[in-house]
């Protein structure tokens, strides 16, 4: 039951955080990005089976690869937002295609190690894929408040 409540979570994150990325939206640096992503990973590790006990050595490998792989992806998508200032020195984001691509590329890559671990017998709990999604939303939102900080002001001038 734990493994579908995880499913479910995961998708309603992912369908709230794509829906907003693409539309533009006023950038706030000083709220509490890392909240979601904490809570996630809570939820991720309380799950005792998040290392099958018969593959030890293989689960561990196959999940810190996967979380290093969506924590360079999360980079990327961070990377792929668009930022400006309005007139008025609002700070506004907006996903691209870029983003879309990036999404793309994290679904498939995590369908790969989903993908490596049935080769190798290893019983792969919903929970990592909760984990990597808290790592993802991190890492996202660092690199967004860190490239938003840097975003000069745009002044206006009348002719």
């Amino acid at each position: 039951m734990i493994g579908l409540v995880n499913v479910l979570v995961v998708l309603a994150v992912i369908a709230l955080v794509v829906t907003r990325q693409l539309r533009p939206r006023a950038v706030d640096t000083e709220r509490r990005f890392w909240l979601l992503p904490v809570i996630l990973a809570v939820l991720a590790l309380r799950d005792r089976q998040l290392i099958d006990p018969a593959h030890r050595v293989e689960a561990v490998g196959l999940l810190a690869a996967s979380v290093l792989t969506v924590l360079a992806m999360g980079c990327v998508w961070g990377w792929t937002v668009r930022l400006w200032r309005e007139e008025d020195g609002t700070l506004w984001a907006r996903g691209t295609k870029a983003t879309v691509a990036a999404w793309i590329g994290m679904i498939v890559l995590r369908l790969g190690w989903y993908g490596l671990g049935a080769a190798l017998h290893v019983r792969q709990s919903s929970s990592a894929l909760l984990l990597s999604l808290a790592g993802l939303l991190l890492v996202r939102g660092l690199v967004v408040n860190w490239r938003a900080a840097r975003v000069e002001q745009s002044y206006r001038v009348p002719a």
